[in-house]
């Protein structure tokens, strides 16, 4: 089974430009530019960068790095994306300010300072086409909603000025698929694998108690329907977490949670198949 044929005409370069000219109104970016990787953003002061950097080698289930900017440099390398904008072609950004929320933006160019480095994450959304591929569409992209994501109680490995908690995102599927979900996107390993948890026993060691879907953190509610259970990934909204928990000084960017910088890479070509 395909990929559902939402938008079949657009570019990640025509994403991005829409995103620019602040013309991208869709809940999410999800099943967007089919076959091409999707990354989660986060910006900080060029200070806390090797602390990052090692806070993802430490944690590569939530945060598998797959590039940053130069200080300063608001272009994204262009083995990634081609004439990219950093602070301006996702559709929303969050802003934090010693380590609290403050609001969300459609560009972030008067926040940017000349010692800003942006970090790229990989996320989820790549490896959906694959599941939708075999029959096992996300209910997200079927209800054209965002992905559920949820706050958990797992403690990551701490680095530096970093620590907190995991953030996961949820699909459900019928228990008898777990194996296929389990054994399609287990390759995907710089779009967070396999799932780390699943069921009523998963939700309650990550300390979810929405099992039902109706009450995420973070994205939009789910529809778990008779004979379905919740399955859970990794998910780079993980970094704001941290942020909070860390209560990292100053401003912080990131992606608004579903609202990710579509890449001009295919996802063969930065993802790492064991």
């Amino acid at each position: 089974m395909p990929v559902p044929d939402i938008h079949p005409t657009l570019s990640p370069a025509e994403v991005r430009l829409l995103c620019r000219e602040n013309k991208f109104q869709e809940p999410t970016t999800a099943s967007y530019c089919d076959g091409y990787v999707q990354a989660n953003l986060v910006i900080l002061s060029e200070k806390y960068a090797e602390d990052f950097r090692i806070f993802c080698a430490r944690n590569p289930v939530s945060c598998p790095l797959i590039g940053e900017t130069y200080p300063g440099d608001p272009r994204v390398p262009e083995h990634l994306a081609t004439n990219c904008d950093i602070r301006t072609d996702l559709p929303r950004y969050n802003i934090y300010r010693d380590g609290k929320y403050v609001e969300t933006k459609s560009n972030i160019e008067k926040e940017w300072k000349s010692d800003s480095v942006a970090f790229l994450i990989g996320c989820s959304y790549s490896f959906e086409a694959a599941l939708c591929t075999n029959g096992l569409i996300p209910r997200h992209i079927e209800l054209g909603r965002n992905v559920a994501m949820y706050r958990t109680q797992v403690p990551l490995m701490p680095a530096g000025v970093f620590s907190g908690r995991m953030i996961v995102s949820m699909r459900p599927y019928p228990l008898e698929a777990i194996d296929s979900v389990r054994a399609i996107t287990r390759p995907y390993v710089r779009a967070h694998g396999e799932p780390v948890a699943w069921g009523a026993n998963g939700a309650r060691a990550l300390g979810i108690d929405d099992v039902a879907g109706l009450r995420p953190d973070h994205g939009d509610p789910s529809d778990i329907r008779a004979g379905e259970v919740p399955v859970y990934w990794g998910c780079g909204v993980t970094p704001q977490q941290v942020v909070i928990d860390s209560g990292i000084p100053g401003v912080v960017m990131s992606h608004a949670p579903g609202h990710m910088l579509v890449l001009d890479q295919l996802i063969s070509d930065v993802c790492r198949f064991d």
